[in-house]
């Protein structure tokens, strides 16, 4: 469960950095700036990687984290190489980061009691 939880930490972690990285930055400057995109796909990969290392028992406490969808999407990128589609990475972050910081920020919260 202690593993758990720091895994949990390091996605919360992984979410405020992209969160941090993207400030104040609309969908055009970050498909321009290639440090951020850089910085934010790592952070993607990060929050991935810590997904698949939580067993499924942990996962089933939040149903409203995307777990699979967490881990394909760093599949995804780690694979691409050349063909990362950026502007769904900006799509994710407009549209999903705040839901999955709230289902990680909970389960923390539930696993730390």
């Amino acid at each position: 469960m202690r593993d758990s939880v720091l895994y949990i930490s390091e996605m919360i972690d992984a979410v405020l950095s992209i969160e941090d990285f993207t400030h104040n930055m609309g969908r055009e400057d970050f498909l321009k700036d290639e440090k951020t995109k850089s910085a934010v796909v790592r952070q993607f990969e990060i929050l991935g990687e810590a997904a698949k290392a939580l067993p499924e028992d942990v996962q089933s406490m939040e149903p409203d984290v995307p777990w699979n969808r967490i881990a394909g999407m760093r599949d995804r990128l780690i694979h691409a190489y050349f063909a990362v589609d950026y502007k769904l990475v900006w799509d994710t972050i407009e549209n999903e980061l705040s839901a999955l910081k709230a289902g990680l920020d909970r389960l923390y919260k539930d696993m730390k009691k």
